[in-house]
């Protein structure tokens, strides 16, 4: 639909908004998700991922500390993922939410995920793209985003 008579219309289409798009780039959900003694899984060599626990580097964020209860620090990150765009949280057990993040354009999905050790008052997380190589630091600059939303609540 490249051209178009002077004065016509020509529609415009957002790759992003074709389902069949999405379906392709959104991968399908890795199996080695959640908290495996203690500590959610490590990153695999690719830049697309980071994590609080056992990182090298280049993978490696500092947790989120909250001085509240555990409770509180819960219901707040769950309030902060709410408006945290075109995120959906999957699951959520006492100490532990996994949430996936969609890209508005291809569809990519993050799969996110938090821990609340109940020895300490931090939540440990994780966050890593399903597909491809680099992430341009949207993982890293994610969690970034909400630690500082969850400071500015004072938790």
């Amino acid at each position: 639909m490249g051209w178009a008579a002077p004065g016509w219309a020509v529609p415009s289409y957002n790759i992003g908004a074709l389902p069949i798009v999405k379906d392709i780039f959104a991968g399908t959900s890795p199996d080695n998700l959640g908290v495996h003694d203690g500590l959610l899984s490590p990153c695999p060599e690719s830049p697309n991922c980071v994590v609080t626990q056992d990182a090298d580097e280049s993978h490696s964020i500092a947790p989120i500390t909250y001085q509240t209860d555990l409770d509180i620090a819960k219901e707040t990150l769950l309030k902060v993922l709410k408006v945290v765009p075109r995120t959906e949280v999957i699951e959520q057990t006492d100490d532990y939410i996994r949430a996936q993040s969609t890209s508005r354009l291809m569809g990519f999905i993050d799969d996110i995920e938090f821990y609340f050790p109940t020895d300490k008052k931090v939540i440990e997380m994780r966050s890593a793209s399903r597909l491809g190589e680099s992430d341009i630091g949207v993982n890293r600059r994610r969690l970034e985003q909400i630690r500082l939303a969850i400071a500015d609540l004072n938790v």
